[in-house]
């Protein structure tokens, strides 16, 4: 098992210092990966639906402020060395493709290597209306096109695509990715079109693990994973290729009480069985949401998930 973090990317910690000192700290403990969200702007009056909250309530109360995801990623690649990046998730309608493409070759050849591109279609429509992106109601098959363009742009030496949303001609595009044939794409979402787009165009389906509306269950990853593993082998591809890498909570210990146990709180055993019970059904990495708005608490935390957790594995 791998495991990741996410960082911050509003309010004090998810500055110039705080932020270095949680990458260096991620790097040091032994972590895989530090994971960022993406969001450019927020409306100031919404009516979408946010899929991962039982009465799909927005879930910032920050004045939507958010750092750009692959900008703050950038920064903080220049102050490690090993770990590696994760934008969790990509939207990936939101950017022109041949710029997306172009500004994730530049990561990954400035970070020697080290980018994992989590991806996903996106939920909030106002955001997509603000970036003149695709139509909202053609997001899927928007990601679908980007994300072969993408891969046409990285591996090509006359990259040419003809779709409805991109049209690829007459380009010169270097320089390309560090890792062959490109950094590996981690396809988020927990529908079955998320499931299916993980096995035509993706390395790893990348779920929620543990959200009040979309509890991850064993019993759900189980169901998901055979659904994934049969579409692998419909389209002709190997379903060992195509790995699980889970998004997780962290509770604290006090959430942590009788039958109604939350997954991932208690004590470091319980959680360390937790972590066995998804391993077993095939999770290969498992990426923690350690954030908060004090630093010296998600410092803590990583040391104390590092240190009594993962060192039980």
């Amino acid at each position: 098992m791998k495991f990741g973090f996410y960082l911050p990317s509003h309010g004090d910690t998810a500055r110039r210092g705080p932020l270095i000192e949680i990458a260096q700290t991620g790097e040091r403990l032994g972590y895989e990966s530090m994971v960022v969200g993406d969001h450019i702007m927020a409306p100031r009056v919404s009516n979408s639906s946010y899929p991962y909250s039982v009465g799909s309530e927005v879930p910032w109360d920050e004045g939507g402020e958010h750092l750009e995801q692959l900008t703050e990623l950038t920064f903080l690649a220049a102050v490690t060395e090993r770990i590696r990046l994760v934008p969790s998730v990509m939207i990936v309608p939101y950017r022109n493709p041949l710029l997306a493409a172009k500004i994730l070759a530049t990561m990954d050849v400035l970070s020697e290597g080290r980018l994992t591109i989590g991806i996903g279609v996106g939920w909030l429509e106002e955001e997509f209306e603000a970036l003149d992106s695709p139509p909202f109601v053609d997001r899927g098959a928007a990601t679908n096109e980007y994300l072969e363009a993408f891969k046409e742009l990285w591996t090509s030496d006359n990259p040419i695509y003809d779709g409805k949303f991109v049209k690829l001609s007459n380009i010169e595009f270097s320089p390309k990715p560090i890792q062959k044939p490109h950094p590996p794409i981690w396809v988020g979402g927990q529908s079955r079109p998320a499931i299916r787009r993980a096995v035509e165009h993706g390395n790893a389906w990348h779920p929620v693990g543990a959200t009040p509306a979309t509890p991850l269950e064993p019993d759900k990853l189980v169901s998901d994973i055979e659904y994934m593993n049969n579409h692998a082998v419909r389209i002709g591809r190997d379903p060992s290729e195509v790995e699980v890498a889970m998004k997780a909570p962290l509770y604290d210990t006090e959430l942590a009480s009788g039958d109604d146990r939350r997954r991932f709180s208690g004590e470091p055993e319980q959680i360390s069985e937790d972590i066995q019970t998804y391993a077993a059904l095939g999770v290969t990495n498992l990426i923690f949401d350690v954030r908060g708005s004090d630093l010296n608490r998600i410092l803590e935390r990583m040391a104390w998930l590092s240190e009594e957790v993962m060192s039980l594995m």
